[in-house]
């Protein structure tokens, strides 16, 4: 498969799927689904709920009821984020694929800038990076800031690549591309993993950044991941780099 043989993206009709990973967020939840629907291009609004242990399923069904756009998932126990991307992914219709989280840390509004380069037909996979250019961005912590840049050089040493954000929740994919591709992490491994999987497609993929805003929250906002992450990323590339 090269790229000629992707289904060209018809954007005059809405065409983006959008999958949110979603755990307790029933503070939040209503929100930026509000947002995500205000994009004119977005086809389906996927949600897998990860057997939150709030109110969140309530909530979700409550909108999904109301809204054609929502298809609602749900896992009997909560396996993380890298398994309901998982679910909702081989889910997607659109012909474009793109993560969304659940919180309020990264904008909708945005979608139009990160999916540019594949609408003019220089990319195929897309990533929105928070450390690119002069975009708004919350000053947070600084462990987690360099530990976000050691596995994202790490993960470019391993990868040949020159990305700048691993770690980023936007990705956005040709539906196709990421349905090929066998997705094997449950938590955040699910970033160094997707990455080192399309460094290494046959044929090879163009894979593009761009800048993006970034609204980080806190972990008394609600942030979740945690050192062990930062580990478990360490040994997803090595493993999926190496090892493929």
């Amino acid at each position: 498969m090269n790229s000629a043989d992707f289904t060209p993206i018809d954007s005059s009709v809405p065409y983006l799927s959008v999958v949110m990973p979603v755990y307790n967020e029933a503070a939040t939840v209503h929100v930026i689904i509000g947002l995500v629907l205000k994009q004119t291009m977005v086809k389906e609004l996927i949600i897998v709920n990860d057997c939150s242990t709030d109110n969140t399923y309530e909530v979700l069904k409550g909108i999904a009821a109301n809204e054609s756009r929502i298809r609602l998932y749900t896992h009997d126990v909560n396996q993380g984020k890298g398994a309901a991307l998982r679910t909702g992914i081989q889910k997607a219709e659109g012909s474009v694929v793109i993560i969304q989280d659940a919180d309020l840390e990264y904008d909708p509004a945005e979608y139009c800038k990160i999916l540019a380069p594949m609408l003019s037909g220089r990319a195929d996979v897309v990533y929105g990076s928070r450390f690119l250019g002069s975009e708004a961005h919350r000053v947070l912590y600084y462990w987690h800031y360099l530990g976000n840049n050691v596995i994202t050089q790490v993960s470019n040493m391993f990868s040949n690549l020159n990305c700048t954000d691993i770690e980023t929740c936007y990705k956005a994919f040709r539906r196709e591309i990421i349905q090929s591709i066998t997705l094997e992490e449950n938590r955040f491994g699910f970033e160094p993993e997707v990455t080192a999987k399309i460094a290494n497609y046959t044929p090879r993929l163009r894979i593009y950044e761009v800048a993006i805003s970034y609204y980080g929250r806190t972990y008394e906002e609600g942030k979740k991941i945690g050192w062990r992450d930062g580990f478990r990323a360490m040994y997803a590339i090595v493993k999926y780099n190496l090892f493929r």
